[in-house]
């Protein structure tokens, strides 16, 4: 517990601030937040933003940390693995694991976000100023310009120490690299996203397997739909923005309905609002951050999207951010553990150190599981290799592990993982690329790649 009174400020107060601040509050520190947005507690204001999420281990751990896993559990709904749509209607489940408790859960973005604020303000220490935007960060006055939402007026608030959780058009970022920047990179996919909606049915149940993430892959684009606690779906279209196919393309009525009828035939019957919801709902952007540093000396850090925007195809944005909020938690315990005092440059420099890598390497298996998602899971030699990777993960646990069981079921670094990940990769594509079976698999051989090429793996729940 840190008792020196210290007041530190966040800008914005979604999942990732408000986890943070919980987690700061819990040391001791008062902790101040400005967020943009009004009280989603008492206002509507989804704004065609992701409904649900998925929630895995990594965002799990935080979580616990913060005290608040016996409240988010009753909210969670379990997906075991993803159900593989085709153009005739066929459904193809492919697990995520294969032990029971790897599984991720679908989690409403609002009621997680909600319960985090709730518990910010339970401790005491926090106190949330809504309706509050963050235009300008002054470092040299250590003041904030804040553009209040009732009536626009323009009011400054000072600042000890500010960290920007502030998403991905981040005031923070833009006042850090003002003054130094390495890398400031925001990269658009192209693609971009729409959410519909499939509604339970007329008996209050769900119309289709309630612990899958369902997958419509058609190659240059996609439907995804995770379930929801009212035994709904949401669902979300991802295309292209512009071109033959797009959403610059598909923007009638007529058009929209021909594109379903043409690609998603079997989602026309539990989509009885496609029209309406296409045009009503905003079409979101897709863009992947990367910037350097996420810190200005002793004063100001990024963290969550501010500092690492991802596409959500690997399902690891909130995850990462909540990692990032504890990894910062975990480096001020381990300061005030050495000698009680709180450097604060070293602190937020090795935070630094610790997540962009970590950042990156998520922000790159975003993209490449988008193509994955899309495409791959349709290909034989994909499900060829990844039942491989089952079997040898079964016979060789120390050395070897599914890429993606290292990204949502353990908390291996980022990094780690996406390295691992390419040499296993390769020991796939070598013993796989003159056989259509696993009983045509050369297990010894595959043990002499395993030993030769990867260390064994310290994995942790």
């Amino acid at each position: 517990m840190n008792n020196n009174n210290e007041t530190i400020t966040l800008i914005g107060a979604g999942l990732v601030g408000s986890l943070l601040a919980v987690l700061l509050a819990k040391r001791g520190f008062k902790v101040e937040i400005y967020e943009r947005r009004p009280d989603m507690r008492r206002n509507d204001i989804s704004a065609g933003r992701s409904i649900n999420l998925a929630l895995a281990n990594r965002g799990i751990e935080p979580l616990v940390q913060a005290g608040l896993m016996d409240k988010v559990s009753p909210i969670l709904t379990p997906m075991k693995g993803r159900m593989v749509h085709d153009l005739e209607g066929n459904e193809n489940f492919q697990s995520y694991g294969q032990k029971p408790e790897e599984v991720i859960y679908s989690v409403s973005r609002g009621d997680l976000n909600k319960i985090c604020l709730d518990a910010a303000e339970a401790t005491g220490l926090v106190t949330i100023h809504f309706d509050h935007k963050c235009e300008f960060v002054d470092f040299d006055r250590k003041e904030l310009s804040l553009k209040k939402h009732q009536d626009d007026s323009l009011i400054t608030a000072p600042f000890e120490r500010v960290i920007g959780t502030d998403g991905s058009a981040s005031a923070v970022r833009e006042a850090i690299h003002q003054i130094s920047s390495k890398q400031h990179d925001i990269l658009q996919l192209g693609h971009s996203y729409k959410e519909l909606r499939i509604p339970p049915s007329e008996s209050g149940d769900f119309q289709i397997d309630a612990n899958s993430l369902h997958i419509w892959p058609r190659g240059g684009y996609m439907v995804i739909a995770l379930p929801n606690e009212d035994a709904s779906f949401t669902v979300t279209l991802f295309m292209p923005t512009s071109g033959e196919v797009s959403f610059d393309s598909i923007n009638d009525k007529t058009s929209v309905i021909d594109f379903f009828k043409q690609n998603f035939s079997d989602m026309i019957p539990l989509l009885p609002d496609l029209e309406v919801d296409y045009f009503e709902n905003p079409t979101g952007n897709l863009a992947t951050v990367k910037c350097s540093p996420w810190h200005h000396q002793d004063i100001a850090l990024l963290l969550g999207d501010a500092a690492h925007a991802v596409v959500p195809f690997h399902g690891q944005g909130m995850n990462c951010g909540f990692e990032d909020a504890l990894d910062l938690a975990q480096t001020i315990d381990s300061a005030i553990g050495k000698n009680g005092k709180l450097v604060w440059s070293e602190i937020f420099s090795q935070v630094d150190d610790n997540r962009k890598v970590n950042g990156d390497a998520i922000a790159d298996m975003a993209i490449e599981n988008y193509i994955t998602m899309r495409d791959s899971v349709r290909d034989e030699k994909f499900l060829l290799r990844n039942a491989l990777a089952f079997e040898l993960e079964n016979k060789f646990p120390e050395y070897f592990c599914p890429r993606y069981s290292m990204v949502m079921f353990h908390r291996l670094p980022y990094s780690e993982a996406k390295s691992r990940g390419i040499i296993q990769e390769e020991i796939l594509q070598l013993l796989t690329e003159n056989i259509s079976s696993l009983n045509e698999v050369d297990y010894t051989a595959a043990e002499s790649l395993i030993i030769e090429k990867l260390n064994k793996v310290k994995l942790n729940p």
